[in-house]
């Protein structure tokens, strides 16, 4: 019986991992620079900072690295505040969930702000009682520090907790920590797949299949 249900974001809630995947061919947009067909694929592989370094070289000579970071957090900023949208049926689920009092906690690796923005937006922040992220924890989910300070937050034993996930290594975290786990078969980490379902206890793609697992 599920007693307490904890949500990633990212790519499981919201389908934002085409911003990740494009956040500097945006800026470039933004700025009216077409941006080289593998620039995205060339950032992947690259920090941060290495990517503004990148794009100056490439592209703003003019503008110091400083700017450039600043100019592509802005855009993520404002994509989660003006344009991100939930992933199909997450609201029914969400709703079916709050009508069997399931207490329901948010486990994510994006900042507090992008998140609480998105969700403040679409009338969602209300559903969970508390939204942890890995900066605050303290460490990734390659441990599972955040998932069991999610279960403590709704008073949820481990064994009757869900984790809905997209990222496999995460999915791979909370299954060994003793959670259930349904992972999530987003567009973005089809290459991961054959692995998110290994660590998976259910997959699913879209959310109006997931009434299976609370019925």
């Amino acid at each position: 019986m599920i007693s307490g249900a904890i949500f990633d974001v990212d790519g499981t809630l919201l389908d934002s991992m085409p911003m990740w995947e494009h956040a500097g061919e945006r800026y470039l947009s933004g700025l009216g620079i077409k941006a080289e067909d593998n620039l995205e694929e060339i950032l992947f592989t690259l920090t941060m900072s290495e990517g503004a370094a990148y794009i100056k070289r490439k592209y703003l000579p003019n503008l110091s690295e400083e700017e450039i970071l600043k100019g592509i957090n802005n855009t993520i900023s404002d994509f989660y505040k003006y344009e991100v949208r939930t992933k199909l049926g997450v609201r029914e689920l969400l709703n079916e969930l709050k009508d069997r009092k399931i207490p329901m906690t948010i486990a994510t690796s994006t900042d507090r702000m992008h998140i609480e923005a998105a969700l403040n937006r679409l009338g969602l922040i209300d559903y969970f009682v508390k939204i942890n992220t890995s900066t605050e924890i303290g460490v990734g989910k390659e441990k599972p520090d955040i998932f069991i300070d999610c279960a403590k937050a709704m008073n949820s034993d481990i064994s009757n907790t869900y984790v809905f996930e997209d990222a496999y290594h995460a999915a791979k975290t909370a299954r060994y920590a003793g959670f259930i786990v349904i992972g999530i078969l987003d567009d973005s980490s089809k290459a991961h797949h054959d692995e998110l379902i290994k660590y998976s206890n259910l997959c699913f793609k879209d959310f109006p299949e997931y009434s299976e697992i609370v019925n």
